[in-house]
């Protein structure tokens, strides 16, 4: 099928779904403050919403491949949408964590979908720019929405989260109205549904499971970062919402720059293998960077960095996964979630209680886990020939 517009109906769903998410990021820090709570509050309204994805998004990858990539997305998008509506309307923290609880439930079902909707639909050589084309679409949302965020802010914490919740009923119509299916619903045998948990088992032992891997301490890093941020710069450099907001923000034009115009060429020039390198070692430096700034250029410069790396790792990860998932995209797409999930329920705990010894200690933390991952990537993969792919799977270690 043509995959110019699927993709685009895509970018422009995760577009309004991160506009929401963005305008949130600034206020989130502020608005736990308000209601009493702090850094290790912080970390576990965090850490509660990746729980539920570690546990959640597996199986909503799974139900995708029986039923098809579309009812599940849609239960992903309309379910943010509640969460926020929650959320918005919460005046305790436990309000708070139930809301969040109940999004990483529910929301949990979207990128499965999303990515293995890709994986359904895109060529191999065109996949990591399709997915870079979505990370630059949620990188346009990650980029206007503090913005927008800080100035509703002003008048009351909570505007931003309703807003948030009405642009994502918006993407949960256009993924009912438009989007088309790419994927057959399966109704498998209790022998080919064992069959294949033998060869998802046979997959994870295979590069797969190194892939996985990186993506666990991508997760553990980025997480730490994501969750003490607002806090860290609000204590350091006593930034206000707008502030905070001037950093998402450049960070999201950086994926934007980097994932909307550069990935494919980037990828076709040096192979999936070797940006992963390069991202995770820039991203170690970003994390040092960050530790050590002294005022807001120092702190931007550092965000940019993290933020090119970043860019370079997650098209090229997401496809090299992709590509060994045969006709199991949203199964394996969804143990990627996982494990990404599994990182942002360590990262965000990790961060909240070395926060509380030092403020400095999530991002020398985090370069540390970059660093990790730079070994594992190295060791466990290796260039497959000119275009440096990840090593692909030894002979029947891929999904059927």
């Amino acid at each position: 099928m043509n995959t110019r517009r699927p993709t685009l109906i895509l970018s422009f769903t995760l577009l309004v779904v991160m506009l929401g998410y963005g305008m949130v990021l600034p206020v989130i820090p502020f608005y736990i403050a308000q209601l009493g709570a702090g850094g290790r509050e912080l970390g576990w309204l965090m850490a509660s919403y990746a729980l539920m994805q570690l546990l959640c998004a597996p199986l909503w990858g799974m139900l995708s491949d029986r039923i098809g990539r579309k009812p599940v997305l849609s239960i992903g998008v309309m379910g943010y949408a509640l969460s926020m509506l929650l959320f918005g309307l919460a005046n305790s923290f436990w309000m708070l964590f139930v809301a969040r609880s109940l999004s990483g439930v529910l929301s949990s079902a979207t990128m499965p979908s999303a990515m293995a909707f890709i994986g359904d639909s895109a060529p191999e050589k065109e996949r990591s720019a399709a997915m870079g084309q979505l990370g630059a679409a949620a990188g346009i949302g990650v980029v206007v929405g503090p913005l927008v965020g800080g100035l509703l802010s002003t008048d009351s914490l909570a505007l931003p989260f309703f807003v948030g919740a009405g642009m994502a009923f918006i993407a949960f119509l256009l993924v009912i109205g438009i989007l088309p299916e790419t994927h057959v619903a399966l109704f498998a045998t209790a022998q080919e549904v064992n069959l294949s948990r033998e060869a998802l088992r046979q997959s994870i032992l295979s590069p797969a499971g190194t892939l996985l891997l990186l993506s666990l301490l991508i997760s553990v890093g980025l997480a730490g970062f994501q969750g003490m941020m607002g806090l860290y710069v609000a204590d350091k450099f006593a930034f206000g919402t707008q502030q905070v907001g001037t950093i998402w923000m450049v960070m999201g034009g950086v994926l934007i720059l980097v994932q909307g115009g550069l990935t494919k060429p980037l990828t076709k020039q040096f192979g999936e293998f070797r940006l992963m390198v390069a991202g995770l070692a820039g991203g170690a430096l970003g994390f040092v960077g960050l530790s050590l700034a002294v005022d807001e250029p120092t702190a931007l410069l550092a965000v940019g960095l993290l933020s090119v790396a970043l860019a370079l790792i997650d098209p090229a990860l997401s496809s090299s996964i992709s590509s060994i998932g045969g006709a199991h995209q949203g199964t394996l797409m969804g143990l990627n979630s996982a494990s990404a999930s599994l990182g942002k329920v360590i990262g965000p705990l990790w961060a909240g209680y070395l926060y509380e010894v030092n403020i400095e200690y999530p991002y020398r933390s985090g370069a540390a886990t970059f660093l990790l991952g730079l070994v594992v990537c190295i060791a466990g993969l290796r260039p497959a020939g000119r275009g440096d792919q990840a090593r692909p799977p030894a002979s029947g270690q891929v999904l059927p």
